[in-house]
């Protein structure tokens, strides 16, 4: 019985190091979910109220960084309520939107198993910019995401699948979309986002700035329709700072095709997409179907 005790206890320590251990390794990651805009992503809607829907449908089974394989799954919903105005400043329409997501999230691994849904974290854009010009459309914007959704640290497994990342951060946004030719059936998007992150709550650990690039490449084949290929590239900039933090710069390279289509009867702007990441460091690496819908009022 004391022989048993003790393997026991041996066993639950060695448990406990082990997670204490791998919660340290744990990728923090950004706030911007990567690959959000697809083909002609860096052009905003004329002035108006838009209600964009973004549907992200994301798996991974390998997590690089982590000593154990880790099989994740999320579905996140996006609401986004667009308004851009008449005022004009600097030459361009002014605007502002809000973003309240929700989360579902899995994951399963040695370590553990969890699942949660609930409210992610908050996006408000004060900030928006949007220039029409012949061959050209140019966005900037500044957002804040606030740790609206909740974060659990409790175990690595609870982490992991947290809808909420645990700290406030701020986003810088500047992108172009290029018509080569007058009739616009070609376009060049490349859109650039700059993530500045604070400390995260519980952990006291404050992730490192992160960039993000992203690009498509279009062309209408008939009315209301485009098909394209899309990718992205996000690089974490600066390093984790705090005690246990992580001294690795992840980053992520993602393609994939994407169609867009829009349906005069119902007056909506729908499109699909597929991004497979060849590529990753210090973070998941996985697949994501993104479906958007956006219907103006």
């Amino acid at each position: 019985m004391k022989t048993l005790t003790k393997t026991s206890l041996v066993a639950a320590t060695t448990l406990c190091a082990f997670a204490t251990q791998l919660q340290a390794q744990l990728p923090v990651g950004s706030h911007y979910p990567v690959g959000a805009e697809g083909i002609n992503g860096a052009s905003l809607p004329p002035p108006g109220v838009y209600l964009r829907d973004y549907n992200f449908f994301y798996t991974a089974s390998k997590v690089d960084g982590l000593p154990v394989k880790a099989n994740l799954f999320a579905y996140v919903q996006a609401p986004r309520l667009i308004w851009m105005t008449k005022q004009e400043i600097f030459g361009a329409n002014y605007g502002m939107d809000i973003i309240v997501p929700f989360a579902d999230k899995d994951v399963n691994a040695a370590f553990g198993h969890d699942h949660q849904f609930n409210l992610a974290d908050i996006q408000l854009e004060p900030l928006l910019l949007s220039w029409h010009l012949k061959q050209f459309d140019i966005a900037a914007g500044y957002a804040v995401w606030a740790p609206s959704g909740n974060f659990n640290t409790s175990t690595p497994s609870k982490y992991l699948s947290s809808p909420g990342s645990g700290f406030w951060s701020h986003m810088l946004t500047l992108g172009t979309v290029w018509h080569p030719d007058e009739q616009k059936t070609w376009s060049l998007s490349l859109l650039g986002r700059y993530e500045i992150c604070q400390e995260q709550q519980d952990t006291h650990i404050t992730p490192g700035n992160m960039g993000t690039l992203e690009w498509g490449i279009s062309k209408s084949v008939a009315p209301g329709v485009d098909v394209g290929l899309v990718g992205y590239y996000q690089q974490q900039i600066t390093k984790d700072s705090g005690t246990g933090a992580s001294t690795e710069l992840s980053h992520v390279v993602g393609v994939g095709p994407e169609i867009s289509v829009f349906w005069q009867k119902p007056a909506l702007f729908t499109s699909l997409r597929y991004v497979y990441e060849a590529d990753a460091k210090d973070r998941p690496q996985g697949h994501t179907i993104t479906l958007t819908l956006t219907k103006p009022f």
